[in-house]
C-alpha cells in the first residue's frame, strides 16, 4: 500500500478525481427506491481514502465551491425573482417557513445538546439535505476570530460528520412525509388528486424519467384537396386557419407546384392543400376539404423545432389558453408549442399553466412562422450556446468582493463569506440575463457542469481533509447527531404542512405537498411525489418553493456559525 500513498502524495489531485469518480458510482447503488446521491458518496470515498493523509491545497476546496455556488445563483436567479409577486406569496412564504423552520430547529438542538459550531452546521446541512450549506458554513468558520487552527479543523470536520450522519435520513424522511405519511393522515389518493387537478387545469402529461421522452407525434401533416362543392372553396388561408383551431395551412400547392402564399391567399378547385396541426385538429379538417390525398412527389416541407426563453413580459403571467387567445390568427399561425421547461424540470402542456419569466418554451413550424413567434416570446436558446467569459469573470469578481463583507448583528460578528458572496453574485447575472439575453450567457449545460462538478470536487476534498479525525468524531457524537437530524428532517415538514394547507390556505393537496418538497429542498422526496401523481401536476409548485429554499437553506450557513458560541476544545 505505500506505493499508493506516494502516489496520491505526489499528485494529490489524483486523489481527487479517484475520490470523485468511485463516489459517484457508490451513489448509484440502490436500496430498494433509495439512492445515495453521488455528493454523498464522493464525502465517504473522500473519507476511505483521506485515511492515507493526503494533503491537497486548500484554496482548490474554496475554487470549486465558489463555481458551484454561482451557478446555482445564476440558474436559480430568474425564477427567484419571478416568485417575489402577490400572486405568490403563499408558496413564497411556505418555502420560507420551512426555511425558518429548519434553522430554529438546528439552533435548538445546538443550544440543547452542547453542540460546537462545526456539529451544528454539519446537522444542518444533513438534516436538511442543503450541502451548499458545508461550504457557506465553511467559509464562515475560517473567517472566526479568536479560535485556533486546530479548533478551526475540528469545527471544518465536525461539519462533514453531521453531513455524513445526517443525510440519509434527510433523504428519506421527506419521500416518507411527502409520499406515504400526511397522505394517510389526510386521507388524500395522491394519484387521484393529481388526475383531478391536470383536468381542472385542462390536461396533464405523465411524468417521465431523465432521458425518456414522448414517442407520441402530437403534432403532424397531411395533404387534402380543394373541389368545388368543399367549404374549403373560396376561404382565404387565414379564415381557414380559425375554422381549424389547432391547424394551419403550410403549403399550397397549384399545378404540382409550391405556391408562395400569404394569409390572404384564396384557395380554389384543383388545389392541394397541406396542413399541419394537431392530429385530432387534422382529422376534423376532413369536413373541409374533398378528402385527403398523398403528397406530390418531391415536395419538401421544411419545418423547425426550435427552444425559446420567456423574456417577454406581456406574456410572462398569462396561461397557455390565456397567450393563445391573446394571439391573432394572423400571428400564432403555424405555431405549436411541443415542450414547456422551468429550471430543468418539464412543465404539463395544460391550458391553465402560467407562463414565467426564464421558461423555456418549445415550438414547431415553419422558420418564417418561428421568427415571427420568437420576437413575441423572447430568445432562441441556440443563440446563447457560448458563454460570455466577460460577464462571466466579472461575476466571480463581484462575489468575491461581496464575500469580504464582515459586519455585526447584536454584537455577533459575521461574515458574508465567498460561498454567500457567489451566491448572491449569481442570483444577479442571472436576473440580467434574464431580463438582458444578449449579456451574460452561460449555456445551461454550462451551468450545470459547474454546479455538478464543483460539488463533487469540492465535498471530496472536504472529506479527504477531514479524514484523519472523521472516526474519532463519529465515534463522539454519531448516535446523538443521527437522533437529532431526524428531528430537524422531520418537525419543519409537519409545522409547516398545517400551516401552510390551514393558515395560507394551499388547499390542493398537490400543491401543499409540493410546496413542501421544494421548502425542503428534498429532491429524493419530490421525485416520490411525481411517482405518485403520474403526471408533472407538481411541478410548477416545486420549481417556485425550490428557488426560495435553495437560497435561504444556502444562507443559514454562516448564520448558525455566527449564532452558535460553541467551539469544540482543542
Amino acid at each position: 500500500m505505500d506505493w499508493i500513498h506516494d502516489i496520491f502524495n505526489d499528485a494529490p489531485l489524483a486523489a481527487l478525481f479517484l475520490t470523485v469518480a468511485i463516489g459517484y458510482i457508490i451513489g448509484k447503488i440502490k436500496i430498494g427506491k433509495f439512492v445515495l446521491g453521488g455528493i454523498a458518496g464522493t464525502l465517504i470515498m473522500g473519507v476511505i481514502i483521506g485515511q492515507l493523509g493526503i494533503d491537497i491545497p486548500n484554496g482548490v476546496k474554496g475554487m470549486f465551491f465558489a463555481l458551484f455556488i454561482y451557478a446555482v445563483g445564476f440558474q436559480g436567479g430568474p425564477q427567484f425573482i419571478q416568485s417575489l409577486n402577490i400572486k405568490s406569496l403563499n408558496l413564497l412564504t411556505s418555502s420560507f417557513l420551512m426555511t425558518v423552520a429548519g434553522l430554529a430547529c438546528v439552533l435548538v438542538a445546538a443550544w440543547m445538546f452542547n453542540l460546537d459550531r462545526g456539529s451544528a452546521a454539519g446537522l444542518a446541512a444533513g438534516g436538511l439535505t442543503q450541502s451548499a450549506i458545508i461550504g457557506t458554513a465553511g467559509s464562515a468558520i475560517q473567517a472566526l476570530p479568536d479560535v485556533t487552527k486546530e479548533q478551526i479543523h475540528i469545527m471544518e470536520t465536525n461539519v462533514a460528520v453531521g453531513y455524513a450522519v445526517c443525510y440519509i435520513f434527510g433523504s428519506l424522511g421527506p419521500i416518507i412525509m411527502i409520499s406515504w405519511f400526511i397522505p394517510m393522515l389526510m386521507r388524500w389518493d395522491i394519484r387521484k388528486e393529481a388526475v383531478a387537478l391536470a383536468k381542472k387545469m385542462g390536461g396533464g402529461n405523465a411524468a417521465l424519467e431523465p432521458g425518456q421522452f414522448d414517442a407520441v407525434n402530437r403534432v403532424s401533416n397531411r395533404f387534402f384537396k380543394v373541389d368545388a362543392n368543399c367549404k374549403a372553396n373560396g376561404k382565404s388561408a387565414v379564415e381557414l386557419d380559425r375554422d381549424l383551431q389547432n391547424a394551419s395551412v403550410e403549403a399550397i400547392i397549384q399545378d404540382g407546384t409550391k405556391t408562395d402564399f400569404n394569409n390572404d391567399t384564396v384557395l380554389q378547385e384543383g388545389d392541394i392543400v397541406a396542413i399541419t396541426g394537431r392530429i385530432p385538429a387534422l382529422e376534423n379538417a376532413n369536413i373541409f376539404f374533398a378528402g385527403e390525398t398523398e403528397a406530390p412527389e418531391g415536395l419538401q416541407l421544411v419545418e423547425e423545432r426550435r427552444e425559446l426563453i420567456v423574456t417577454n413580459s406581456e406574456i410572462a403571467g398569462k396561461t397557455l389558453s390565456d397567450l393563445k387567445a391573446a394571439l391573432p390568427a394572423e400571428e400564432s399561425h403555424g405555431i405549436f408549442i411541443t415542450g414547456l421547461k422551468r429550471m430543468g424540470h418539464s412543465l404539463p402542456l395544460i391550458a391553465g399553466m402560467k407562463l414565467h419569466k426564464g421558461d423555456e418554451m418549445e415550438l414547431v413550424g415553419r422558420p418564417v412562422d418561428l421568427n415571427r413567434a420568437q420576437s413575441h416570446v423572447g430568445y432562441k436558446i441556440t443563440a446563447a450556446k457560448v458563454t460570455d467569459f466577460v460577464f462571466f469573470g466579472f461575476g466571480m469578481f463581484v462575489g468575491y468582493l461581496i464575500g469580504m463583507i464582515s459586519f455585526s448583528i447584536a454584537g455577533v460578528p459575521m461574515t458574508i463569506g465567498t460561498g454567500v458572496g457567489c451566491l448572491l453574485s449569481g442570483l444577479f447575472f442571472g436576473w440580467l440575463r434574464n431580463v438582458h439575453p444578449h449579456f451574460a450567457s452561460l449555456p445551461s449545460g454550462a451551468s450545470n457542469f459547474l454546479r455538478d462538478f464543483g460539488l463533487a470536487v469540492f465535498v471530496g476534498v472536504v472529506g479527504i481533509s477531514a479524514a484523519p479525525s472523521f472516526v474519532s468524531s463519529i465515534q463522539q457524537y454519531g448516535v446523538k447527531l443521527l437522533l437529532l437530524g431526524a428531528c430537524v428532517t422531520i418537525i419543519p415538514q409537519i409545522i409547516v404542512f398545517f400551516v401552510s394547507y390551514y393558515v395560507l390556505r394551499i388547499k390542493n393537496p398537490i400543491d401543499v405537498l409540493a410546496a413542501v418538497a421544494g421548502g425542503r429542498s428534498a429532491n429524493p422526496g419530490f421525485a416520490a411525489l411525481l411517482e405518485k401523481a403520474g403526471n408533472n401536476t407538481p411541478v410548477a409548485t416545486f420549481t417556485i418553493t425550490y428557488a426560495i429554499a435553495n437560497i435561504f437553506l444556502t444562507l443559514w450557513g454562516p448564520v448558525i456559525i455566527g449564532i452558535i458560541s460553541t467551539n469544540p476544545t482543542g
